[in-house]
């Protein structure tokens, strides 16, 4: 059981590099079991981010707490809550994977009659039995991937960092490693960067959007499908409707044509205008012969986001 309600506190973080600020301001927390989606275009300050959250950069301003305790104050012990997979795996690629995992749990001070059962429980948990006897320089691009977690959670931290875990793997790869990574929030916190944004959708209870040093948005990722929900139908006639005679239809906010007989009509979320669309239509004889949502991606929100909040 975590000893502190939050297993990470980052509290008005700020980095500046010469005159450019990198991070400004950027506060957020994440208690146990929670997988935080962290998003943001490049240059967004996201990579700084990560950097100061798992020690390897001092931020000019803000406080980060580890289970509790100060990054700044106490290194070394709140370090020995995190575990960190950046975006190119730290592996010793002449080792077998047995061998690797062992001079982790070395570097990670695990006590000596401890380091076999915590190997075993990583290699367990990553799905590395039938491979811990291999080199890793043998191993496929997923393994190693897998070899890569396995030291992030070795020494069973708080805090998980994984700094874009899919990257280059093959769908089932990715799969898997999807799969691993919900298994994995089970026991701890995990801080996702990613740019693929299906991979949020898929693994992420919550979502934060950087850009330009400032985040933008940050919410449950239910909030984030209300944004996707659609606000606009696209209709078509067989005849000829003007935009005056949509726009006086019940809940339409703004028509426009799009092309002949083609419309979009937007309206609020809470008022759907499509049954006084479809009685407008039979009384005034409009034929119509299409009445669709006009549907929003992932890609459309987050940009959408990047546009409303700056």
């Amino acid at each position: 059981m975590p000893d502190h309600p939050f297993l990470l506190e980052a509290k008005g973080l700020s980095r500046h590099f010469g005159n450019n600020i990198a991070v400004n301001d950027v506060s957020f927390s994440i208690k146990q079991g929670e997988v935080l989606g962290f998003l943001g275009p490049n240059g967004a300050g996201k990579s700084t981010t990560m950097k100061m959250l798992s020690g390897n950069l001092a931020p000019d301003k803000g406080q980060i707490l580890i289970n509790g305790i100060d990054l700044l104050d106490k290194p070394a012990e709140a370090k020995a809550c995190i575990g960190y997979l950046p975006e190119t795996p730290p592996l010793y690629k002449e080792q077998t994977v047995s061998e690797f995992l062992r001079f982790c749990a070395k570097l990670n001070n695990i006590p000596k009659k401890q380091r076999i059962t915590a190997v075993d429980n990583a290699i367990e948990r990553c799905g590395l039995s039938d491979v811990s006897q291999r080199l890793i320089g043998h191993l496929s691009k997923g393994f190693q991937q897998r070899v890569g977690i396995a030291q992030a959670i070795i020494h069973e931290p708080a805090v998980v960092i994984l700094d874009e875990p899919t990257s280059g793997l093959d769908p089932i790869q990715i799969r898997e490693i999807r799969q691993l990574i919900r298994e994995i929030a089970n026991q701890h916190s995990v801080i996702l960067s990613t740019h693929i944004l299906p991979e949020v959708d898929m693994l992420c209870d919550r979502v934060q959007i950087i850009s330009e040093g400032q985040l933008l948005f940050i919410d449950t990722i239910e909030t984030l499908h209300e944004y996707m929900q659609s606000s606009a139908l696209l209709l078509r006639f067989d005849t000829e409707i003007s935009v005056q005679q949509l726009n006086a239809i019940d809940h339409i906010l703004q028509s426009e044509r799009l092309a002949d007989n083609t419309y979009r009509v937007t309206f609020a979320p809470q008022h759907d205008p499509t049954q006084a669309i479809l009685s407008k239509s039979l009384v005034e004889q409009w034929q119509l012969t299409m009445l669709m949502p006009e549907k929003h991606s992932m890609e459309d929100v987050f940009m959408k986001i990047l546009r409303e909040e700056r």
